[in-house]
């Protein structure tokens, strides 16, 4: 995939290599967003504090697999304001991976008192620029801004969430004025903000994959041979022409070519429709067989028309193998569901936009020793590629790493990558600070409106705010506007920046990350950030015994996604 050269200079320069891991660890306090506390402030208060540490007495086993398959051997408080996480294994993008939404620090007490009754869903505690204000579910979520924000108050000082999974009806409401912006215009729609003197586009390069999944597990998926008839029998080109906005491209490799070794080794499956059909009488299927095809309809720059996509797929299988494959339209809560825990007996339709830009973020989540069950059984060699991709600074050995990552993914094809998706935000002209994050973690707080409202207009409803068990796009978003990790990116971009955290150092193995916080920052509804609440907050997650490991669905993804595994993990069914 051909890149520009401002993404292709500022993603090289993003988490990739231990120069750029140390260097990002110094303090930042004037790039971090809304920051205006020097980094380093002593600690004032007087109050004893009895830090606590996760384990409580004794470091996670880093060599028992019964007991823990996370990176994560110990999280302690060392004083009130210093946090250490101590590591099985060097971690090269453990600052971009502890800046993401899931990993919010939370309030200890309020974690405690909320999450077993789960109304820690719909009752956030956070320290972000906004405070939930109204939650009118099925139409609208307000904000107003925190009178007790540690950074920079909000440039407006209200915000709405509104949403719709109609692209033209996303369109239509920031022509008409009722809105401020919009994500993920359509195709057309493009053209027609892009001729409006009163609107302005956004771009996001296609740092998105759309795959098509299945269980390799249960029949048919477990035969290599139905997987890559299915790979060659898919009109990539004719998918992106006919459905995708400029910036799009046919997927080369599962990780799109902007991120930092993501198209290492050989490129992905073309459409072959002769290959294709004798690989499925090879396998066993020479007139084909039934199937379903399962999406949600939500819009996702990934997918930006996914009734359309699923029927062009349905029709390609139809075409080229005789499978005939019968649409099945799920809610987004239950699809996502469905997929984290391999419950499709068919294909499925999902998609991964960048979090940071890192291999580690496509390639760790979906195939490595924390990946789960979405595909079926995870392939060892794979995973073994993918840990020393993920543990090597040195950037010679992490390029051989994913060499050989991605060419045994394309070997075992435990999912079928279509297309990198562009994508972009629509906002009035007149919103300043207006902006597209190539990672869709959008920044509301610094754009100012014309009135004292912002309306964004989004392409579905937030699940929760409780976002330590959420995986969905939109629900992300809005928890970044009630709370805070311990760095987060910058504004519009992907580079990590200190935000809770006024700085997290390395040890020269990078084995152990000691971070410092900010002193006298407030939650909004009780509580002051302390060191034990960074500990309960990534400790609830890590732990599957831990009484407080509830959340909305209880999947939890995101954590072993990012950190390889669990804390008492669940056998292997």
């Amino acid at each position: 995939m051909a890149i520009s050269p401002r993404w292709s200079t500022k993603l090289a320069t993003g988490v990739a290599g231990l120069a750029i891991v140390l260097a990002a660890c110094t303090p930042a306090a004037s790039t971090s967003p809304g920051n205006t506390q020097p980094a380093g402030t002593a600690a004032t208060s007087t109050t004893p504090f009895n830090a606590t540490a996760y384990p409580a007495d004794a470091d996670a086993s880093c060599s028992d697999a019964t007991k823990n398959t996370s990176e994560f051997k110990r999280i302690k408080a060392v004083d009130r304001l210093t946090v250490e996480f101590d590591l099985c294994q060097p971690d090269v993008a453990f600052l971009a991976k502890i800046a993401f939404a899931s990993n919010a620090i939370q309030d200890s007490d309020w974690i405690t008192a909320h999450m077993k009754d789960k109304s820690i869903l719909r009752s956030p505690n956070g320290t972000g620029p906004y405070v939930l204000d109204n939650w009118d579910a099925g139409n609208r979520m307000t904000f107003k801004a925190n009178p007790n924000y540690w950074g920079t108050a909000p440039a407006t000082p209200n915000l709405e969430f509104k949403w719709s999974d109609q692209a033209v009806t996303r369109t239509q409401d920031l022509v008409a004025g009722t809105v401020d912006g919009i994500d993920n215009p359509g195709k057309e729609d493009i053209k027609t903000i892009q001729g409006n003197a009163d609107l302005k586009f956004y771009q996001r390069e296609g740092l998105s994959t759309l795959y098509l999944g299945y269980n390799n597990t249960k029949q048919p998926w477990d035969n290599v041979k139905v997987r890559q008839a299915i790979a060659e029998a898919i009109g990539y080109k004719g998918l992106v022409d006919n459905f995708y906005p400029p910036g799009s491209t046919p997927a080369d490799h599962f990780t799109p070519c902007a991120i930092p070794f993501g198209c290492e080794g050989d490129a992905w499956y073309t459409y072959n429709p002769t290959d294709a059909k004798k690989l499925l009488t090879d396998a066993g299927f020479p007139n084909g067989f039934k199937t379903t095809i399962s999406f949600r309809t939500a819009v996702r720059g990934y997918l930006p028309d996914p009734p359309a996509i699923a029927t062009a797929i349905a029709a390609d299988l139809k075409k080229n193998l005789n499978i005939t494959a019968t649409l099945d339209v799920q809610e987004s809560g239950t699809m996502l569901t469905n997929a984290a825990n391999g419950n499709f007996t068919g294909l499925y339709l999902l998609g991964w936009g960048a979090d940071f830009p890192d291999a580690t973020n496509f390639l760790d989540y979906h195939f490595g020793s924390g990946s789960g069950a979405k595909f079926g059984k995870p392939f060892e060699d794979i995973v073994a590629a993918l840990k020393k991709g993920s543990t090597s600074a040195a950037d010679a050995d992490r390029k051989a790493a994913y060499t050989d990552a991605n060419n045994l993914i394309k070997q075992h094809l435990p999912m079928i990558a279509i297309a990198h998706g562009g994508s972009g935000t629509a906002f009035k002209a007149s919103v300043a600070g207006a902006h597209a994050s190539p990672i869709g973690s959008e920044v509301f707080s610094v754009m100012k409106a014309s009135g004292d409202t912002l309306t964004w207009e989004q392409n579905a409803e937030p699940l929760s705010l409780y976002c330590g068990d959420e995986s969905d796009g939109e629900t992300l978003r809005a928890c970044l506007q009630i709370f805070e990790s311990l760095y987060t990116y910058e504004v519009g971009g992907t580079k990590a920046v200190p935000a809770l955290a006024t700085s997290c150092d390395p040890s020269t193995d990078l084995m152990t990350w000691t971070c410092k916080l900010r002193d006298g920052v407030k939650f909004t509804q009780s509580g002051t950030l302390d060191a034990n609440d960074v500990v309960q907050s990534l400790a609830v997650q890590w732990d599957i015994n831990n009484p407080l490991h509830v959340g909305n669905t209880g999947d939890f993804e995101y954590f072993p996604g990012l950190f390889g595994g669990n804390l008492n993990p669940k056998p292997a069914s």
